[in-house]
């Protein structure tokens, strides 16, 4: 028989632990020079990014003691609850191909945009990073708050729940940037538009930690390979590359399962 889920019953203390955890890292990146990561991302993110997983593994350790609290982390290679083979390809496939129609978007647009296509084995460097802040952050909010908030509310509720909150985490990170406000905005919002996305594909994939994880790293490196690079993609302030973001959201909201709960999320595989 297997050992039961363990509980997850906290969300408002998980966000509140990881903006606890997350704000003397802003800080000290606001003090700190040009960032050497991909992308200018500050480098106090990789501090950060952190936070979701010490904020969750917290207060799974407090609710569920030692066993529970390995029980939790071993979400991390659960590939095993992926049970519908165009789930893994959705993982792999949605986020480049949304990076394929912003590009021909800017084209038919007439925005001036690179031919060239970043491919180098810097990219596998970028992955292994890209997938190891995945982690960090999906393991608290696919894995504790998503499972939480699932058990109260409908996936589309719990995409906003948890996207409203993980987009303004990102905001001192944009500030730190020097991006445009009209950027900030259409980040934002596109920010928000990707958790209901990521929803989407957690639950499609059998509730699997690993899925989000591949998705969400797949996601950010193919967008440092974007024509251009981040600039590249956020051209004309990102109002379209966000929006192709923010109507495949729709789509996925207006066309997933109109089921309230999503039982499976929290039985143990």
């Amino acid at each position: 028989m297997n050992a039961p889920e363990p509980r997850k019953t906290y969300p408002a203390t998980f966000f509140f632990l990881v903006i606890a955890i997350s704000a003397p890292m802003w800080i000290l990146g606001s003090f700190l020079d040009e960032s050497p990561l991909p992308d200018n991302i500050p480098l106090t993110d990789i501090g950060a990014t952190l936070s979701p997983a010490i904020a969750a593994c917290i207060l799974i350790y407090v609710e569920n003691g030692r066993q529970g609290l390995l029980a939790f982390v071993r979400r991390l290679f659960d590939h095993h609850r992926i049970k519908k083979r165009g789930a893994l390809v959705l993982i792999l496939l949605v986020m480049p191909a949304l990076y394929v129609i912003t590009y021909a978007a800017l084209r038919i647009a007439g925005i001036p945009v690179s031919a060239h296509v970043e491919l180098s084995a810097s990219l596998l460097i970028a992955f292994v990073m890209f997938s190891t802040g995945a982690a960090m952050e999906e393991i608290g909010y696919s894995a504790y708050a998503t499972d939480a908030l699932q058990k109260r509310f409908s996936p589309r509720a719990t995409a906003l729940v948890i996207g409203v909150p993980w987009a303004l985490w990102h905001l001192p990170s944009m500030m730190k940037m020097g991006q445009s406000p009209q950027l900030i905005v259409w980040g934002l919002l596109g920010t928000i538009a990707f958790r209901v996305i990521t929803v989407w594909l957690y639950n499609n994939a059998g509730c699997s930690l690993f899925a989000v994880i591949l998705a969400h790293a797949v996601g950010t490196t193919a967008r440092s390979a974007f024509p251009g690079g981040r600039h590249g993609y956020e051209v004309a302030d990102g109002s379209i590359s966000y929006a192709v973001i923010m109507i495949a959201a729709l789509c996925v909201a207006f066309f997933s399962g109109r089921a309230r709960h999503v039982t499976h999320a929290f039985i143990s595989q």
